[in-house]
């Protein structure tokens, strides 16, 4: 159970998401199905607080002394991918939302993209399952390269 508590825990680290838990998973030999489903629950948890939240505490902490500096450079980062996505998906945003958190690259994720269709002011059910489909995608790729790599360790010993 402490292991699965820490796919779950490791699902929702930024930048580490479920990229890092699967492969965590799969490296203590952990079973398959229930690790992929704690670690998208983990991934998701985050979701809904970043979307309704994240923006206006980076706006409030913008100008402040100790925090300030970061804020704006998260907004300003978020503005540039917001600008980016924008300009190449058109219509298809949802989609765009859905590829840029499904394609585990770093800076990508449930995070980041959480942000983005916040600051883009997209509409809050239809971006949660549009993020969703996109942590199902990033585990289901990131499955395949564990099982690979870990499979190539085991054929080494």
């Amino acid at each position: 159970m402490k292991k699965y508590l820490i796919v779950f825990l490791v699902s929702m680290v930024p930048l580490i998401e479920l990229r890092g838990a699967i492969p965590y998973a799969v490296g203590f030999h952990l079973p398959i199905v229930p690790s992929c489903i704690v670690a998208v629950l983990g991934n998701m948890v985050p979701v809904p607080f970043i979307f309704l939240f994240a923006r206006r505490i980076l706006e409030w902490g913008a100008d402040k002394r100790w925090i300030g500096p970061f804020c704006s450079w998260c907004l300003d980062k978020g503005q540039k991918a917001v600008h980016k996505m924008e300009e190449k998906a058109g219509a298809g945003l949802y989609v765009a939302l859905l590829l840029f958190v499904g394609i585990p690259l770093p800076g990508t994720g449930a995070w980041t993209g959480t942000l983005a269709a916040s600051l883009l002011g997209m509409d809050f059910k239809k971006s949660v399952l549009y993020i969703m489909l996109g942590v199902l995608l990033a585990g289901a790729i990131m499955l395949a390269g564990s099982l690979g790599v870990f499979g190539a360790f085991s054929l080494v010993r």
